[in-house]
């Protein structure tokens, strides 16, 4: 439905995109993922047209889109302020798209219905727009874009005006719209976890250019470099050193953890060049159990508990591993879910950390 091709775009000497080449599929959530400032919302609205380029190509459905306006293109956008005209109805907003249409009354009325249906707001066509929550507000703007028919819809932070609660909401129900609609959607957010949550595919962006585009499973168990990994969710980091490789087979020695068997299949780069080898591994990858307690991890090393943060549904403990020397290693990061019966140990406590080769990253 989309391709760039070597896309460039330039605000005088600053290079915000550099030779972005990107396929987005028919019917596809995507999302393009990056801190502030690393060019995905210049490259959504260089794709919706309010941006042009520098060089490249810009495609959609098939058809060059460098002298087609935002006004001409099979696209359109939802902003993060939602810009609804707060002196009009909840009708009125959703049909102002509709105000060249050449339609009778009678069928544009019945396309705001069939939009406020499609976002749950059914019954609210005279509800004055001010009145409305944050969510019932996105739904109005959701509303006004998708009754023109969109073959693309574009999304720039949609949900960063809500609170927690109600963005999760938003969350589950962009998913089933997009499900119903069966468009493609195009999301921008800075926020890993909903990118995680709500895309088929992700593209990470750093710097004007990505990184890595990946389904969410890949591109969180198997990022490609450490900046990728660092930046989608939580990465431990120890240091390690090559001791051999061969048969497709690493062998290294872990701070904290002893020597180790890495697949290459678990290699992934460095991203300052020259930077000694680390190992990564996720909370979630590691287990704790209270010293004394048996358990079935593969591997096993002891440690103090540094510090405990309780999230209700999860805790977060912070933990020296034990080195051979005596001495405690930097603190790791460990997730645990809080199942009933399971105590949370306190800070200061003893505890065995078990884990498996098979969660370790080795990043060189």
């Amino acid at each position: 439905m989309i391709e760039c091709r070597d896309l460039h775009k330039y605000y005088g000497d600053y290079h915000a995109l550099r030779g972005i080449d990107l396929t987005i599929r028919e019917g596809e959530f995507f999302s393009l993922l990056g801190p502030s400032g690393c060019g995905k919302t210049t490259l959504l609205r260089t794709i919706a047209g309010f941006e042009g380029i520098s060089s490249g190509v810009v495609l959609i459905d098939d058809k060059d889109m460098a002298r087609v306006p935002a006004n001409k293109r099979p696209t359109n956008m939802v902003f993060q302020s939602y810009a609804i005209f707060p002196h009009l109805s909840v009708a009125e907003n959703v049909a102002f798209g509709l105000r060249r249409d050449p339609r009778p009354r009678a069928e544009k009325d019945a396309a705001v219905e069939e939009a406020l249906k499609m976002v749950g707001l059914t019954g609210y066509g005279k509800r004055r727009a001010h009145a409305l929550s944050g969510g019932q507000r996105q739904r109005v703007a959701l509303a006004r874009a998708l009754i023109l028919k969109p073959k693309v819809l574009l999304l720039d932070e949609p949900l960063s005006a809500l609170d927690r609660k109600m963005r999760e909401q938003m969350q589950v129900e962009l998913i089933k719209l997009q499900r119903q609609v069966g468009i493609t959607f195009v999301l921008v957010t800075h926020d890993q976890e909903e990118a995680l949550v709500m895309s088929d595919r992700i593209a990470v962006m750093f710097e004007g250019q990505i990184a890595q585009l990946d389904e969410p499973e890949s591109l969180y168990s198997r990022p490609v470099d450490r900046r990728v990994a660092d930046f989608i969710g939580v990465m431990n980091f120890l240091p390690a050193t090559i001791l051999s490789e061969g048969e497709g087979v690493i062998h290294v020695d872990v701070e904290g953890l002893g020597e180790i068997e890495i697949p290459e299949s678990r290699v992934a780069r460095h991203d300052e060049p020259g930077a000694p080898p680390m190992i990564g591994f996720r909370p979630e990858a590691v287990s704790i159990f209270p010293e004394g307690q048996p358990q079935t991890a593969p591997r096993q090393n002891g440690g103090v508990i540094d510090e405990v943060v309780y999230y209700g549904d999860m805790t977060y403990y912070d933990v020296r591993i034990d080195e051979e020397d005596g001495t405690k290693s930097e603190p790791v990061r460990i997730s645990m879910r809080n199942v009933f019966g399971r105590d949370i140990p306190d800070v200061g406590t003893r505890a065995s950390i078990g884990w498996s080769p098979a969660s370790l990253i080795l990043f060189r």
